[in-house]
């Protein structure tokens, strides 16, 4: 079982940036994040596996910036340039292994607000 927690949501203006981070209770072959709007579906932001390639949803890309401290066993997420629409819950979530198989974990989520 993998615990994480996430911090660094809060409420920001269109343009500013904000920098999440999610803290492991253990190591994870890929860290990533998701998102979710009210009355929408969660949605994919960003995915990084140790080794491989780095991902973004396209309505991040250029925006976000998705980094990990594997000693720490932490990844983060630089939010640039944000918009209205980029308000959601964030949560993070871990994959233990590379296999198919492996269990995913999630955080409980932290709320990020773009208003003017």
């Amino acid at each position: 079982q993998v615990q994480l927690v996430e911090s660094g949501g809060g409420l920001v203006q269109p343009g500013e940036s904000l920098r999440l981070s999610c803290v492991a209770s253990g190591s994870a072959f890929s860290m990533g994040w998701y998102r979710q709007a009210p009355g929408k579906q969660r949605e994919w932001v960003a995915t990084m596996p140790n080794g491989g390639r780095i991902r973004y949803a396209d309505s991040v890309k250029g925006r976000f910036t998705i980094s990990r401290d594997n000693a720490k066993n932490t990844v983060y997420l630089q939010m640039s340039s944000l918009k209205l629409e980029d308000t959601a819950v964030y949560y993070c979530y871990a994959k233990r292994f590379i296999s198919d198989t492996s269990p995913v974990y999630w955080g409980q989520g932290t709320q990020v607000t773009v208003s003017s």
